[in-house]
Parts: C-alpha cells; structure tokens; sequence
C-alpha cells in the first residue's frame, strides 16, 4: 500500500488514536484535528515517535462552526489528495441530565449527529471533485433502536445512520467509499462512568475500522457480534421491547 493522507477528526478520541497507530505501521502522513491543544499535540507527537517516516499536523477548531469546517476542508484540499478522513468525535451524555436541561439535549445532539454530518458533508464534496477517496463516519449501536436509557444520543446516531446511507446512495459506483462504523458499548474514557465488564477495547475497535476502510466496507460492527444482536434488537415487536430495561 502506498502512502497515505489521513485526516481524523476528534483524533483525541481513544477509539480514532489507535485507528492512527494502526495507520502509522504504514508511513502515513496525517492532519489531526480536535479542540484541545495539549491533548492533540500529545497524539501528534505519539505518532511521531512510533513512525518517524509519518508526518502529524495538529489543527484545533471549533467543531460546531460550519465557516470553520469548509476552511478546513478548503486547506486540506488545497495541500493535496486526501485518501481517509476518519470522523470520530462526540460524547455519551446521560440521558436522565437531558430529560431534565433541554440544553443538555441540545448539545448532545449537536456534537454527536450535526457536527459529523457537517464534516462528512464538506469533506464528501471535497472526494467529489477529486474522484476518489474513503469517508469513515463513527455513529453507534445506539442509533439502530431508540431506548429509554440513551434516546438522546440514540437519536444522533440515528441521525449519522440515515445520512451515511445517503451518501453511500449518492456515491454508488464511484471511487469515493463512505463507511459506516458502528460501535457497541467500548472501554474509553467516554465510558468510564459505566460498568466494564463486557466492554470491548479499543485497540479493538480500532483494528475493525482499519480492516473496514481498507477494504471500503459500507456498514462494520464492532465487535462483529453487535450486528446480531441489534438484528434481533431493531425486529423485536414493540410489545415485547416495551418490557425491556434497556
């Protein structure tokens, strides 16, 4: 494989920093993008050390602004071909805080459904005039079946799984390749107020969305279990989900 240009966005996110490690074995040149300095300087010079032949850009923004990201996308487009953009940010807000801050709600929709569709939209068009490229967009489990105990988060997940099936539509029988990447619950700080056990790693995690972009892979569970268990999740009759505590 030759070398590749890969930008990640929320590239502090434990899931998307051992997706760059696992890039970095290859000599990549990378563009991290988050919104914290310090924390976005520390992976950049991670990925320095565990391959000198890679490059790692820090840039630091504002990730709601929509002027910002077509600046972004604007530079990166301007400084060459772009071959991955991984989109990874968001949180886990707790459902309970929304029901009761309408704001809380507002912005756990916002940094976990708008915010990725607005950089997968600007970076799409950007694959767009350049012909190729693989746009990989992180939603969740979470967004296959709205539940009591995360509908708000649910409900941005959801939001990211209709528009990567969009985009998927739009780019059929193209060079460009939109993949889907939908996580289970994962041991990352996002989740440390959670019970771990089961919990899959992220280096895990991570392995399964690298396979994926390699091979353009349109939708990729992980751990693979996940598929069938939201299978039988997503088809349960609505009396008997009612009854769940999930």
């Amino acid at each position: 494989m030759g070398r590749q240009r890969i930008i990640i966005i929320g590239a502090t996110s434990a899931i998307a920093e051992h997706c760059a490690r696992l890039w970095a074995q290859q000599a990549s040149d990378f563009v991290l993008v988050g919104r914290d300095q310090d924390r976005l300087e520390g992976v950049a010079a991670d990925l320095r050390v565990r391959s000198p032949e890679s490059s790692a850009q820090a840039i630091v923004m504002d990730f709601s602004d929509p002027v910002a990201i077509a600046a972004l996308t604007k530079q990166t487009a301007a400084e060459g071909r772009v071959d991955i953009v991984l989109i990874a940010h968001g949180n886990l807000p707790v459902q309970s805080d929304c029901q009761q801050d309408i704001a809380l709600t507002r912005q756990a929709l916002e940094i976990n459904g708008l915010s990725p569709v607005l950089f997968a939209e600007a970076f799409a068009g950007q694959m767009e005039a350049a012909g190729s490229g693989t746009l990989a967009i992180i939603g969740s489990v979470a967004g296959d079946r709205g539940r009591k105990t995360n509908y708000v988060y649910g409900a941005a997940k959801g939001l990211i799984d209709r528009y990567a099936q969009g985009l998927q539509h739009r780019f059929a029988g193209t060079q460009v390749k939109i993949v889907l990447i939908k996580p289970g619950p994962t041991a990352t700080p996002m989740t440390a107020h959670l019970p771990q056990r089961g919990l899959a790693s992220a280096a895990a995690v991570a392995n399964r969305i690298v396979t994926a972009v390699a091979g353009g892979q349109p939708v990729v569970y992980a751990p693979a279990r996940w598929w069938l268990i939201m299978m039988i999740i997503r088809h349960l009759p609505r009396v008997v989900f009612n009854r769940l505590n999930i």
